[in-house]
């Protein structure tokens, strides 16, 4: 019986080798090896600062309080996410503001951002936090744009994008979290995610200000620094200068991150060769697949399909070994956000998005046997959905 997963993280001997040799060393904590992942993945996504916490929801919640999240503000985020992105709007008490995704790149619609905003007087809302889904990337340049003229800052949420990039008006291209749209970019480093730390997280920003509050609130808000101290009577002082959190990411957890970034650009490339392999399986079909434009290079996170039967396509997988899953379920429709007065018909997008999509097997080791037998379970059912003659299809995978 096949058991392939939609997402499965690779540890190779060296990774091991990285963490045993942390592991003997003299900190597993607030030691060397997370300034050295820091300034390594910094490098990597060509950003000037990055601090590494716990992982993607602290790091959410850590950018939104730098940012200086006030309850009562209206913050604008997507449906099409994880919870944790608009959740790290509610841990600050502030209200949340979801706008439709564009159903053809599944980000949120810069279109309909615009026409929000046009539609409420000025400070009406303080801030927006797009989503890169899948390894998509948003379209920063635009959205930055649109940012500046009604004052908004921005968290870009790139957890599904490192490495991905679009390209600018100049024909540049801009890497996903390089600072220099957004105000604060955050990484997840979850199993499933391109750079896998068991749990883990990134913040990247070419803001020096916020670098360094970011820091100090990851560690309690406390810091040693002596030219930030008000009293210094010895080199065991410290203070707790502002109400922070610990957030921190340990230094077991940080080499395994270092050693897994050593292959992270051969890992998205991995993901982008199997993808153009599913492009080409189920273009001129009744599989809807994401239209990727020359301007955009994708990191493939997740590879979505749309079908019309997504259930039974999932249980004939899931029967035969394949664990598909779905991303995700409209945030604006979970129980807890109903609760402020959203409501099944006010996201059509991304609503209608939901009830056909299907995220298959995708990863750096997912091997190309597998990958087929994917592809061929997949037509099968597609198939004999959409056609009574299976005798004859059955016959052409056999003398294929």
């Amino acid at each position: 019986m096949n058991n392939i997963p939609y997402g499965r993280q690779q540890i190779t001997a060296e990774d091991i080798s990285a963490v045993v040799e942390t592991l003997k060393s003299d900190y597993l904590t607030q030691g060397p090896k997370i300034k050295e992942f820091e300034n390594k993945f910094s490098k990597y996504i060509n950003a000037k600062y990055a601090v590494a916490v716990s992982n993607g929801t602290t790091a959410l919640h850590l950018a939104a309080k730098v940012l200086g999240v006030k309850p009562g503000q209206r913050i604008i985020t997507t449906p099409l996410s994880f919870v944790a992105t608009a959740n790290c709007i509610k841990y600050c008490n502030a209200e949340v503001e979801f706008v439709d995704i564009d159903p053809k790149t599944l980000v949120i619609d810069i279109d309909k951002v615009k026409r929000l905003l046009q539609s409420h007087p000025m400070g009406t809302f303080a801030g927006i936090i797009p989503v890169d889904f899948a390894g998509y990337p948003v379209n920063m340049e635009s959205l930055r744009s649109l940012a500046n003229e009604y004052n908004l800052w921005i968290i870009e949420d790139a957890c599904h994008s490192p490495g991905a990039a679009f390209l600018d008006e100049n024909n540049t291209w801009q890497q996903c979290g390089n600072g220099n749209f957004a105000d604060l970019s955050i990484f997840s480093f979850h199993p499933v995610k391109h750079i896998a730390c068991g749990e883990g997280g990134m913040i990247t920003t070419n803001d020096p200000k916020l670098y360094e509050a970011l820091r100090i609130l990851r560690t309690h808000g406390i810091t040693k620094d002596p030219a930030k101290l008000e009293n210094n009577p010895g080199n065991w002082h410290y203070e707790m200068q502002t109400l922070g959190f610990n957030y921190r990411l340990p230094d077991i957890s940080c080499a395994l991150g270092i050693s897994q970034l050593k292959r992270a650009k051969i890992g998205v490339e991995r993901r982008v060769y199997l993808a153009k392999r599913y492009d080409e399986a189920f273009k001129n079909s009744a599989i809807c697949i994401q239209q990727i434009p020359s301007n955009i290079r994708h990191a493939y996170h997740l590879y979505v399909i749309q079908v019309s039967d997504r259930k039974g396509l999932y249980d004939f997988l899931k029967r035969n070994g394949i664990h598909a899953q779905v991303h995700y379920q409209p945030i604006h429709l979970m129980p807890y956000y109903k609760s402020f007065g959203w409501k099944k018909g006010d996201m059509p997008a991304a609503e209608s998005y939901y009830n056909k999509c299907l995220s298959i097997p995708l990863y750096p080791t997912l091997k190309e046997r597998e990958q087929d037998l994917i592809i061929n379970l997949i037509k099968e059912y597609i198939y004999e959905k959409t056609s009574n003659n299976t005798s004859t299809w059955r016959q052409q995978k056999i003398a294929s």
